[in-house]
């Protein structure tokens, strides 16, 4: 599984022009599932995600947790994070999920920050969707397992 944590000043995702996700301050999360990806690593990328301490303290340090600054989640199902570019100019995502594999793990990797009392917002799996994301910072956080 292959996460990439934006930290946001706001977020949203729209579907020809609809908008079907918005958040303020948080986390933007692009997410892969693999083909060997499994339960227990959505539960583990999860955890990770919201434990991980990259919002500024008092002192402007990177010391607080999403939860710690009442921060919001969305995620966004991307399959393209597990292109393969070694060969040729087109992309390979072999070792991309199925959609019939990836699209419950992606609901619970959503469902598993929800029971972290934390407010997520999601994208359309599968959906051809426009996100706007505010990057603030910018911080970018590649979380792999």
């Amino acid at each position: 599984m292959r996460a990439v944590l934006q930290r946001v000043r706001r977020g949203r995702v729209t579907i020809d022009g609809a908008e079907v996700g918005a958040i303020g301050k948080g986390l933007v999360i692009l997410l892969g599932i693999g083909k060997d990806d499994d339960q227990e690593t959505a539960v583990w990328v999860a955890d990770k995600c919201a434990a991980l301490r990259i919002f500024e303290d008092l002192d402007g340090k990177m010391n607080l947790s999403l939860a710690e600054v009442g921060g919001e989640v969305m995620v966004i199902s991307q399959f393209t994070l597990y292109a393969d570019t070694h060969k040729g100019r087109r992309p390979s995502f072999i070792e991309a999920a199925s959609p019939d594999l990836a699209e419950p793990l992606v609901a619970a990797f959503a469902k598993r920050l929800r029971q972290q009392n934390l407010s997520v917002a999601e994208g359309v799996f599968g959906a051809q969707m426009l996100v706007e994301i505010e990057n603030d910072g910018p911080v970018t956080v590649l979380l792999e397992r």
